[in-house]
């Protein structure tokens, strides 16, 4: 095989009818911050199986891991949908560092504004904002779709709590300080004695566990987490106690417009490296892209991708909106999910050998992309969402 050309990347807009001045610039800002500070490094953290503090220090400092809450909190006052885009931005370059941003937005902050008491939120926002990553402690090793099925337990002993249990797959395991951890206070009452907590790295009785060696994503740690008499304080409740699943729930659901926007961005990052090349490889005389059959296969990438991205921005803007929008963060998950796979997949094709290597991005984008159609809800769990709210319409 000769040698592959190298490629040139340049900024391009979102679509004007989509996004009004200060999203665009704010996604400008944040696809530049890729660009320059994390691109460089994608490929060290992937295959060291780390995210470099630095980068993650420098998130916070461009506002992106605390963008909904207010300044109040130390966040930067922005909307669902500005949190989604610095999501897609961020996987067009790496999606490990998205979903670390995803997590602690989408997830971790959002349980705290909306459940939190004031003391709570007053307490854990700044820092979530400011320098702390989160971590959302929802699956166990029986209790994955099935997440109400959970075994972590937690007992009021007057004055605190005492959690114990094991969570597994944790998203930012390694890299967080702060935890919402789901464990039921009476495992007789099944779901309705679910309630959120709120554990910090340091306290006793808890320890972070193995670290999962997985096949793609692999700079965002995914770790146990270990409970063995875990003290926690007894105004450490993010919500009503017993009400834990509701918070879980509700979460989730606009969690899943924020994987929808990794998934997006991923298949952007795909598209741009495919496109790119088959303008420069040549083969029997001619660019690749000057191929009918290329040219299909990037229309149809470039159409699918289009139709993602618009699904998940609706989504976005009805919560925004306070509109509903769990059918809509349904169908735009499961959408997107499948689009990253097969964007990412063809962009491996039409790379040929060299999708093969790590010397280019497509390989990586291919390994990251499988994920989004099991976590946060697995593709058949966005179906069977989907179908039974048109029965029920």
């Amino acid at each position: 095989m000769a040698p592959a050309p190298m490629q040139t990347e340049k900024y391009t807009a979102q679509p004007l009818t989509v996004l009004n001045e200060e999203e665009q610039m704010f996604a400008k800002s944040v696809r530049e911050f890729a660009e320059a500070e994390v691109k460089p490094y994608v490929r060290e953290m992937d295959e060291q199986q780390k995210l470099r503090p630095e980068i993650l220090k420098k998130c916070f400092e461009l506002g992106v891991m605390g963008i909904e809450p207010g300044e109040e909190f130390g966040g930067s006052g922005g909307t669902f949908f500005m949190a989604c885009l610095a999501i897609e931005e961020l996987a067009r370059v790496d999606p490990s560092l998205s979903v670390c941003v995803d997590v602690n937005n989408t997830l971790v902050i959002n349980a705290f504004m909306n459940y939190a008491s004031d003391a709570v939120r007053k307490k854990y926002l700044p820092r979530l904002c400011a320098a702390t990553v989160g971590a959302y402690c929802l699956s166990e090793a029986g209790s994955g779709s099935d997440a109400f099925a959970l075994q972590t337990r937690a007992e009021d002993k007057g004055d605190h709590w005492l959690l114990n249990g094991r969570k597994m797959w944790i998203t930012n395991g390694n890299e967080a300080d702060i935890f919402i951890v789901f464990a039921s206070i009476d495992l007789s009452k099944g779901y309705k004695g679910i309630t959120a907590f709120v554990v910090e790295r340091g306290f006793a009785g808890f320890t972070v566990g193995k670290k999962e060696d997985k096949l793609g994503i692999r700079a965002s740690s995914t770790c146990e987490l270990l409970f063995d008499n875990c003290v926690v304080p007894k105004e450490n409740v993010v919500g009503e106690i017993g009400k834990g699943y509701k918070i879980a729930i509700e979460t989730l659901n606009e969690g899943r417009i924020g994987i929808g926007a990794q998934m997006v961005g991923l298949a952007q990052g795909a598209y741009e490296a495919a496109l790119g090349y088959t303008k420069e490889r040549k083969q029997f005389g001619q660019r690749i892209a000057d191929f009918q059959g290329v040219q299909f296969q990037l229309a149809e990438m470039a159409v699918k991708l289009e139709a993602a991205r618009l699904m998940v921005y609706n989504a976005a803007r009805l919560k925004d909106a306070k509109q509903p929008f769990i059918k809509q963060a349904a169908m735009a998950k499961l959408f997107s999910s499948e689009v990253a796979e097969e964007i990412a997949s063809l962009a491996v094709n039409l790379f040929g050998g060299y999708g093969y290597v790590k010397d280019y991005p497509v390989e990586k984008f291919y390994r990251d992309c499988k994920i989004g159609q099991i976590y946060e809800g697995t593709s058949n769990m966005q179906k069977q969402t989907i179908a039974k709210m048109l029965i029920a319409e």
